[in-house]
């Protein structure tokens, strides 16, 4: 017997689960589905965090049940991208999709087609924003405009001065707004081996 989670989502207080999970229940029933656990959310579909759903993922990846059912895709995600993310997790972690509304079930043949299909458009999805970034990348550069953190401007031999005058690591890096790290490599770079001193200092 497969272990079954509901998931129900309404949009403000004045609606009612009840529809949806009379629904449920009842398709579980005539598929010999044990109902571990229901989820419920009473929150707008566009926002990005929802409790149910989050909790329902969470017990997801613990394994805890063999197949999700809801009313309908709109109720489990806010977007398009979401709906993906969400089919392409469960899929991973071997879990069925069934929606009750759209008559979709992942476990048979149409199903794992659909979720093949979901997965490519995910993968696209992801490729093209990889896409975009190294665009935007490109262009920068052609512009001359720098990427990244820029490089610390650092008076090289003003710390060599202040670490040969016996201050530490700590206070060398405070006065010049670097890290220890920053400024035991400049030491070590600069100085000549007898005289730089070890990063604990």
């Amino acid at each position: 017997m497969k272990r079954a989670a509901l998931y129900m989502r309404v949009s403000t207080l004045d609606q009612h689960p009840e529809t949806q999970l009379y629904d449920l229940r009842q398709m579980a029933s005539q598929r010999g589905y044990e109902i571990v656990q229901e989820y419920t959310d009473r929150i707008s579909g566009a926002k990005s965090r929802r409790q149910g759903l989050d909790q329902m993922m969470v017990d997801a990846r613990r394994g805890r049940f063999d197949v999700v059912l809801v009313w309908a895709s709109d109720r489990i995600a806010r977007s398009v991208k979401h709906f993906l993310d969400v089919l392409d997790e469960l899929n991973r972690l071997n879990i069925e999709y069934v929606s009750f509304r759209e008559n979709i079930d992942t476990g048979g043949p149409l199903g794992r087609a659909i979720v093949v299909i979901i997965g490519a458009i995910a993968e696209l999805e992801r490729n093209l924003i990889v896409e975009r970034v190294r665009a935007g990348m490109r262009r920068a550069r052609l512009e001359g405009r720098h990427i990244g953190r820029r490089p610390l401007d650092l008076d090289r031999a003003a710390i060599v001065q202040d670490r040969k005058h016996g201050q530490s690591l700590g206070q060398i890096a405070r006065t010049h707004s670097a890290s220890r790290a920053t400024i035991h490599r400049i030491i070590q770079a600069e100085m000549p081996a007898n005289q730089a001193v070890s990063k604990g200092c």
